[in-house]
């Protein structure tokens, strides 16, 4: 049975009948593998008739006997004895790995006390269990408002109701003893069940919230954890944690659970390391021991006087205790030199696939190739005599019928022959203002009118009255 706010929707998760997971973690909670499931039997009589049954969304589970000897999978819903009345469970394990499982809770497979599997559940049991599970949430106010009312140093944590609506379990937290006599009768009238009282600690309180803890998993009493030892300071000292009570509390105000996980490993890297080390003497004074690095295997001194740090190896440490025992005081601790373990992080290279393209990069791209376009048309377009002043030696040629002359040909370039100052032409420059382009009179007649036919007179260049070169060739051909 699948909580409510699991991923696959539908609040079933989907695989094989190991519930998966869900956002929460109520689903995976509380869960054994079944690693014999798989195993034959060659007796089927000598099977284990106990199943473990759990509820709650997992939170509880239970042992029940199954005397009916019906085939019961992981994940079946059934109804098993209750508290004056009936309770619907679902079937978390069965066979032989049930066996395992009493031995480790210490409990007899053949107790006669132990309650029955009644039957498989149908509609009418589901259907009145999840009305019965709707009341809860109102509950859990209503109960606060009355231990509120009567001034009692209690917090009501949970409240679970049976299938049957019959019984309902509270849980409370509690620093000192409560006398909650008369809070019992007022649950009994106000919500008309039996009413059961349970305490629990900070640490399953924590453990029904759920939430999400510093490494930024779930948390371990929410998810996998059911067996909560007790974790105190001398843990972290081990793994030489600094004791800051922020730091070293979760979300119950309790210390960590997770300090006694690699408490172990600490305690047996430690074996090699020497004893009655704390203070060495040397010549600048008594060096102090501060932490060990079971990794590096190195010892961290310091000295008076100095904040400095100073690692020693093993080896060194245990020459000079001798040394201290034979009544010799070193000169130095002979510190070594650590490296710095940071790694630094190489960023890895842009790899340029599909989808990845940014518009930017072909608006660019397009742009410059437009203008080189452009530049290129621009250099074809551009006459060939590009030096003003100068005359360009063109030959020219004859219109005939206004058609475009042809472009001039290129000469060898020969000495320019000097005018006599009086064949200088003394015709004006024409104003500028006069439609014309590249510095000349381009297309016009020698009377100053536009010449809209195309035409040119003979022996004038392109370039109009730019430098007479049209002029000096005409006199030469004379």
């Amino acid at each position: 049975m699948g909580c409510s706010s699991c991923g696959t929707g539908g609040g079933s998760p989907k695989g094989c009948k190991s519930n998966g997971g869900c956002s929460t973690g109520g689903c995976n909670r509380m869960n054994t593998f079944d690693w014999l499931q798989n195993l034959p039997f060659a007796d089927i009589d000598s099977a284990c008739k106990v199943v473990e049954v759990s509820f709650n969304k997992g939170s509880r589970k239970d042992f029940f006997r199954n005397n009916a000897l019906q085939p019961f999978e992981k994940g079946d819903m059934v109804t098993v004895e209750g508290v004056s009345g009936v309770d619907v469970g679902e079937i978390s394990l069965t066979g032989e790995i049930v066996r395992l499982q009493l031995k480790k809770r210490g409990a007899n497979e053949f107790d006669s006390e132990m309650k029955k599997v009644l039957r498989r559940s149908n509609d009418r049991d589901l259907d009145l269990m999840k009305i019965n599970k709707a009341r809860e949430p109102e509950a859990v106010i209503r109960s606060r408002a009355i231990a509120r009312q009567l001034n009692l140093n209690m917090k009501i944590s949970e409240v679970e109701i049976q299938a049957d609506g019959r019984k309902a379990t509270f849980f409370y937290i509690a620093d000192d003893r409560v006398d909650f006599r008369e809070l019992i009768k007022i649950y009994a009238t106000e919500f008309k069940v039996k009413v059961e009282m349970r305490q629990i600690g900070a640490r399953q309180e924590a453990a029904k919230v759920g939430g999400i803890g510093s490494c930024g998993r779930e948390l371990c009493c929410s998810t996998w954890l059911t067996d909560f030892k007790s974790v105190n300071t001398t843990a972290a000292r081990y793994q030489n944690l600094s004791i800051n009570q922020t730091k070293l509390s979760g979300q119950c105000g309790r210390l960590k659970c997770c300090l006694n996980y690699e408490l172990d490993t600490y305690i047996d890297a430690l074996q090699g390391f020497p004893d009655r080390a704390d203070t060495l003497k040397v010549a600048r004074g008594n060096a102090i021991l501060i932490k060990k690095d079971i990794f590096k295997n190195l010892m961290w001194y310091v000295l008076p006087e100095s904040n400095k740090q100073y690692p020693v190896t093993i080896e060194r440490v245990r020459k000079i205790q001798s040394l201290n025992a034979q009544g010799v005081i070193p000169d130095e601790l002979e510190a070594v030199e650590v490296t710095s373990s940071k790694v630094k992080e190489v960023e890895p290279e842009f790899v340029d696939v599909v989808g990845q393209i940014s518009l930017r990069s072909l608006e660019k791209n397009d742009r410059r190739r437009k203008q080189q376009q452009k530049q290129k048309s621009d250099n074809q377009q551009r006459p060939n005599g590009n030096n003003r002043g100068q005359a360009t030696n063109r030959q020219a040629q004859p219109n005939n019928g206004g058609e475009q002359p042809a472009p001039p040909q290129r000469r060898p370039q020969q000495p320019q022959q000097q005018r006599p100052p009086q064949q200088k032409s003394q015709q004006p420059m024409p104003p500028k203002n006069q439609g014309q382009q590249g510095g000349g009179n381009r297309g016009s007649r020698p009377g100053g009118q536009p010449n809209r036919s195309g035409d040119r007179p003979q022996g004038q260049r392109p370039g109009g009255d730019r430098g007479q070169g049209g002029d000096r060739r005409n006199q030469g051909n004379e």
